[in-house]
């Protein structure tokens, strides 16, 4: 049995474990809130303001998703005439499990969150989030991606958005319903272009810079912010990006989604000849149908990794955008970077122990207590004729490891690390604007539950620090309640107590500076922090982010240059 991200930091085996189980609620503030409304181009919305932070939720940026326009564009949004709250937010996709303290789940579920220091009229620097997990669940009211604490101490305006997920967002008709239906692989993009579209078109009374927008996000969401970064009806509104911990550089072919199609109809019992039947059929029955599917993919961990990047395998099964030749013309970063966002900045990276994070969701705790025997055995089954190649090279590089650390950073290259690298690298080589390229360092002493091993810096850790959502004990203002904690009632993140340590905080404070400053400037800094250079293929400067940042030339060269060799 597999735990879903929710169950494994509700645990507390995640450094995340406090902030991380937060879903649906906003961090806890210092005082009662005002009402604060604005216009917006359809209609006046009434957001709350505590203190030096306005927070507007669950406002829609598009019309109906569902009954014919199902697999089909959002209608356009109508406009209202009475004042619109904005106190809630709004209904996720629908996906696996409801998700606590949110609406129910809904096909309509186009609506995005807005944080802001004041709804002013000020053009501030616009961070636009896409929430993780992969293309298939999540939501943008995940507290520990709450963008107050960004918002309020960075002076940014950050917005989240929900958008289609799953065979809602991604079943591809296009060979079955012609024109008609020629980007129905791709509505989950769809929605966070219209997303984007609504921040041009309105951003401005929230205090923010219509002219100066980054899209970011981790996991999935990075998937998807490469994806949005070659697609063109995206291109006009948005400057800069970065792609965290998901690395997205092949998506799904046309045939291979078209292949999947005829497997949802064969599980529904539905005739090709009658796929129209699809529109009738109950979103709980299509989430069946997805689930009874599964995922598909390359990689020990299911997913495809290396160069592919997360997100891009070719085999039928999954759900994820479409190489349709229209709404995503192309694989987003293969053979190259996409030459329409060649001007726009990009920051590209991953965590230092990605993998922990999947093998603690599958339950996997034999990978944390491998010998040198056994680690050779796994790599032979996994890698089969380069298994030789790569333990030899990662010992050679990490001589002083243990076994389960070889085999943590090997499953993390090949899932996501040298999928970065790919996207650094093909970003410089258009000589353009530059490229940014970092590792999350900052590492827990907890351990895995049942294991000796510490977790170290896993996959969704660094979440909550770009957030600037990592606090001391004590805090109120931006600290999670009591209710909303892990396991071992702690938000911090080194292994315990109540509050986060000086070196967490300090670390949180200087991912959110450095993410802020770039939203402002196109290039990351922080105070007291090294100076970020671009990368090149020439000195691959690299930001290793920590209490206390580090630039390192080429981390690790013996493994890029193995797998350059085993993974072109």
């Amino acid at each position: 049995m597999k735990l879903t991200r929710r169950e494994v930091f509700a645990r507390g085996s995640m450094v995340l474990s406090g902030a991380a189980a937060i879903q649906g609620r906003a961090f806890a503030q210092s005082a009662e809130p005002e009402y604060v409304e604005t216009k917006t181009i359809y209609g006046r919305v009434r957001g709350a303001k505590t203190g030096n932070l306005t927070t507007f939720k669950g406002i829609p940026y598009a019309g109906s998703a569902s009954g014919a326009n199902r697999f089909k564009a959002a209608a356009p949004l109508k406009p209202w005439t009475d004042v619109r709250g904005a106190l809630q937010f709004g209904a996720p996709s629908p996906q696996p499990g409801q998700r606590r303290g949110e609406p129910p789940q809904d096909e309509n579920c186009q609506f995005l969150n807005v944080w802001t220091p004041a709804a002013d009229g000020r053009r501030r620097p616009v961070m636009f989030y896409s929430h993780g997990g992969g293309f298939t669940t999540g939501s943008a009211a995940s507290g520990y991606q709450d963008g107050g604490n960004l918002a309020r101490a960075y002076g940014v305006v950050v917005v989240a958005t929900n958008h289609r997920l799953g065979i809602a967002g991604y079943l591809y008709l296009g060979e079955l319903g012609g024109e008609e239906y020629a980007t129905s692989g791709n509505q989950g993009l769809e929605d966070i272009r219209d997303g984007l579209k609504w921040v041009h078109d309105n951003i401005e009374v929230f205090g923010g810079d219509p002219g100066n927008v980054m899209i970011f996000g981790e996991s999935g969401g990075g998937s998807k912010t490469s994806c949005l970064y070659a697609m063109p009806s995206a291109a006009p509104y948005f400057h800069k990006a970065s792609i965290e911990s998901g690395p997205g550089i092949r998506m799904m072919p046309r045939d291979s989604a078209a292949e999947t199609t005829l497997m949802v109809l064969k599980h529904l019992g539905i005739e090709k000849s009658d796929w129209r039947k699809l529109l009738e059929v109950s979103t709980d029955k299509l989430l069946e149908a997805q689930t009874g599917l599964g995922s598909s993919g390359g990689g020990p961990l299911g997913m495809n990794g290396g160069r592919k990047g997360m997100g891009g395998g070719s085999r039928p099964g999954g759900f994820g955008p479409v190489v349709d030749g229209a709404i995503l013309p192309h694989h987003p970063f293969e053979p190259e970077a996409p030459a329409i966002s060649k001007n726009k900045p990009l920051m590209v990276g991953y965590n230092h122990d990605e993998t922990v994070f999947f093998f603690q969701q599958q339950r996997n705790i034999e990978v944390f207590t491998l010998t040198e025997e056994s680690l050779k055995a796994r790599l032979a089954k996994e890698f089969s004729g380069n298994a030789d190649a790569i333990y030899e090279a990662y010992h050679k590089s990490r001589p002083a490891a243990a076994p389960s650390q070889l085999y943590v950073a090997i499953t993390t290259a090949r899932m996501i690390g040298i999928g970065a690298v790919t996207i650094a690298e093909r970003k410089y080589a258009q000589h353009g604007a530059p490229a940014f390229a970092y590792i999350f360092t900052h590492a827990s002493d907890a351990v895995v539950p049942g294991t000796q091993f510490k977790q170290g810096s896993p996959h969704a850790m660094e979440i909550r620090y770009k957030f600037n959502n990592v606090q001391p004990a004590g805090t109120q203002q931006g600290s999670p309640p009591p209710s909303q904690q892990g396991a071992n009632g702690a938000p911090g993140g080194r292994g315990g107590g109540r509050g986060a340590s000086p070196e967490d905080v300090k670390a949180g404070h200087n991912m959110a500076e450095l993410w802020s400053t770039f939203a402002r400037t196109g290039h990351p800094a922080a105070h007291g922090q090294p100076e970020w250079p671009p990368y090149t293929t020439e000195k691959r400067a690299t930001m290793q982010i920590d209490s206390q940042c580090e630039v390192v030339n080429d981390p690790n060269p013996l493994e890029r240059q193995l797998w350059a060799r085993l993974d072109p």
